[in-house]
């Protein structure tokens, strides 16, 4: 059952606070405009992409919850899960507002930042937006704000997000791939799959799943560069499902078996 996510905003209201403000996300999951005046387990994507360092810290505390639970942590099987919590929070900030608000955020590291369980398993729990830029539609009710940019239609916003996203994943790459032993079609697969499931989960989250998959299509109406595939959303008898591009390397760990999505499946 999806619930209201615990949202917050800082004192100045934006027109982008506002979006987050009216989003529905996961139980226990916190959506925000601005940081605390309290950190705690909020981390800067810029943090993150400004060096590995941190990246190299995430994958050490999830290596210990992962040998205290199977009792072995492969490093690709580290490298699957960060590469997969990382990239899918970003592509839900865009996602998400994209689908609910027909408003496209500023993605840029500086601008996104996420909050990390560090106690137990150290997952991504929270995302904020930091920035008050934003595109939209010409029939926006808030298309005048100084804050605001105006794109012609659906498609031009959805492409804008493409390129946002897309941006802030080259950076992820950038200082993640050289770190772990995953190859740059890998790590590109794991940003396609981030975008694909974005909207999509945004329409399952906000009451219409067809809908997030027409905006799937939308955002990935074929093969485009640096994305491996287009849209691999598929009706099925029970609904909808899709194929993954990338793997978390879940399957690595000891009697694990492989994700129902998972591109090493038939």
């Amino acid at each position: 059952m999806t619930v209201p996510a615990q949202t917050r905003t800082c004192d100045v209201v934006t027109p982008v606070a506002r979006s987050v403000g009216r989003v529905s996300l996961y139980e226990g999951f916190e959506a925000r405009f601005g940081l605390p005046e309290e950190r705690g387990g909020w981390v800067l994507c810029s943090e993150f992409t400004g060096g590995p360092e941190r990246f190299d810290a995430w994958r050490e505390a999830l290596a210990e919850w992962l040998r205290e639970q199977y009792g072995e942590a492969p490093d690709r099987t580290t490298a699957g899960y960060v590469m997969s919590w990382y990239l899918g929070v970003v592509g839900m900030a865009g996602g998400l507002l994209f689908h609910s608000e027909r408003r496209v955020p500023s993605l840029r590291p500086a601008d996104v930042a996420v909050k990390v369980a560090w106690g137990g398993r150290p997952h991504v729990v929270g995302l904020a937006l930091l920035a008050e830029e934003f595109a939209c539609l010409p029939d926006d009710p808030e298309a005048d704000h100084p804050a605001a940019t105006v794109v012609a239609d659906e498609t031009a916003l959805a492409a804008l997000l493409r390129a946002r996203f897309a941006a802030h994943a080259a950076a992820f790459v950038g200082v993640f791939g050289p770190t772990v032993r995953l190859g740059r079609r890998t790590l590109w697969a794991a940003a396609t799959d981030a975008l694909d499931s974005a909207a999509w989960t945004a329409g399952q989250l906000c009451g219409d799943e067809t809908a997030g998959v027409a905006d799937s299509a939308l955002l990935l109406p074929a093969k485009l560069d640096p994305f491996t595939s287009a849209s691999t959303l598929r009706a099925t008898g029970t609904g909808w499902t899709r194929r993954r591009e990338s793997c978390c390397f879940h399957f690595a760990l000891p009697n694990a078996e492989p994700c129902a999505t998972c591109p090493r499946l038939p």
